[in-house]
């Protein structure tokens, strides 16, 4: 059941809002910030809701924002004849966006809070390019749905909405924003947020937080905005900074796609980025797709010997036994492994120009492993287009350990490639349905 974030009551005040004193942030990989996590989040939203402005808004606000950067900013908006800086161009990096003012390309920017190191993905909102949303957002721990308060909820919302959903983002947050523009009424923004609620529910959407902004005022971005007394929730960087995502890759069970095999001192070590779990010395693991079992004999972490390496470190592993492991194949717990199989059905959103269509031959690229593979069907529809997102049936020449999407998004998604020119065509979730995000709901 999809929640919301309800308003409270504060007391009311009329100082207008200005850039806030905020403590000096971090480059990501400082010293200072060695002791915050990691949150990576993506925008989202329909035309011209104000994404760019929005995040624009955050980086200035939250002083993340160099002095060249600010002056070339400034220096634009002034050729363009306006009055103030237009924060959109900090995230609008591409020469075709800004002189069309619209977001084309996802922009990644990285910056850091004392409390917290960020990586945002700044995604397109027209229809056409709804693939580099998904791109944006297919690592994405936490999405940012922006809604023109004058607007509401549109198709364009909706569908990025069920995008999320299928790409099983853990948290949405939904920012009804240009709330200057409705003179700040709370009866817009409940109305706004119960509609988005109840879209979000029906598509599996287990939590959504409501936070009304403007991002080119400033209002509850960084600072909590004294216009809109009836809110007591958190202001958008509050929550991005406060919101758990601790534990969840490390809570399932372990996978370790190996990257590459070395041999040192007369033994072969198993390198790669432990993708879930936590592995042990001593865990009895099986080698995917042979089936075959050992122990883990040492692990070692950054040159030195460890008892246990967890989610997201790369590591090197050692085993018990001499098996034929090599690139691309999957160590897992032996009570916990995954199937290898050779017919995959998932969820797809089509990239590339070129229509994928029945027995079309392609490269399947899971983890670290890629194999030759078929596309046996496209359920309901001849082919799938650019920006089609659908389900296929799909027939690998070897097998793969792959599991479902929504039980694991690093083990669960994958890629089809071009064999002939290498082009990716089409990301897929394996088993995932992609409810309420086809191509005729857009």
């Amino acid at each position: 059941m999809a929640t919301t974030t309800a308003p409270h009551r504060t007391p009311a005040g009329d100082a207008e809002p200005r850039r806030p004193e905020r403590p000096a942030t971090h480059v990501p990989g400082d010293a200072g910030a060695t002791g915050a996590d990691l949150l990576r989040w993506a925008t989202a939203g329909s035309v011209d809701d104000g994404k760019s402005t929005l995040v624009g808004r955050l980086l200035y606000d939250s002083k993340a924002v160099l002095a060249d950067q600010l002056e070339a900013v400034e220096r634009t908006s002034h050729d363009r004849g306006q009055r103030a800086p237009d924060l959109a161009l900090l995230t609008d990096g591409l020469r075709a966006e800004r002189e069309q003012g619209i977001t084309i390309d996802v922009a990644y920017r990285y910056f850091a809070t004392p409390r917290r190191r960020f990586i945002l993905a700044d995604t397109p909102g027209h229809v056409q390019y709804t693939r580099n949303m998904v791109t944006g957002a297919s690592t994405a721990q936490l999405t940012v749905v922006l809604v023109d308060a004058r607007h509401g909820v549109v198709e364009q919302t909706r569908r990025h909405l069920a995008v999320a959903a299928l790409l099983r983002v853990p948290h949405v947050v939904l920012a009804v924003n240009k709330m200057d523009l409705v003179d700040y009424a709370e009866p817009v923004f409940t109305a706004i947020a119960g509609e988005f609620a109840a879209h979000a529910a029906s598509l599996g959407v287990r939590e959504v937080t409501a936070i009304p902004i403007s991002a080119l005022v400033g209002d509850g971005v960084v600072t909590a905005s004294p216009r809109m007394p009836w809110y007591a929730g958190p202001t958008l960087l509050d929550h991005l900074e406060r919101v758990d995502v601790g534990g969840e890759p490390a809570a399932r069970p372990a996978r370790f796609p190996v990257q590459c095999v070395i041999r040192h001192d007369g033994a072969r070590h198993y390198a790669g980025q432990l993708a879930a779990g936590v592995l042990r010395v001593g865990d009895r693991v099986t080698v995917l797709p042979s089936g075959r079992t050992t122990t883990i004999r040492s692990i070692d972490l950054l040159g030195r010997a460890v008892g246990a390496a967890r989610a997201a470190q790369s590591v090197t592993l050692r085993l018990a036994d001499e098996l034929d492991v090599a690139r691309g194949d999957l160590i897992a717990p032996v009570d916990a492994a995954p199937a290898a199989t050779r017919d995959v059905e998932a969820a797809v959103c089509h990239l590339h120009d070129r229509p994928l269509r029945p027995g079309a031959q392609v490269l399947l690229r899971h983890t670290t492993r890629t194999v030759r593979a078929v596309v046996r069907e496209v359920y309901g529809v001849a082919e799938l287009g650019p920006n089609d997102i659908g389900r296929i049936a799909l027939r690998t020449a070897e097998p793969i350990a792959a599991d479902a999407y929504e039980d694991a998004r690093e083990t669960g998604s994958f890629l089809l490639i071009d064999p002939a020119d290498g082009a990716t065509r089409t990301a897929g979730m394996v088993g995932a349905a992609p409810r309420g995000a086809t191509d005729a709901d857009a």
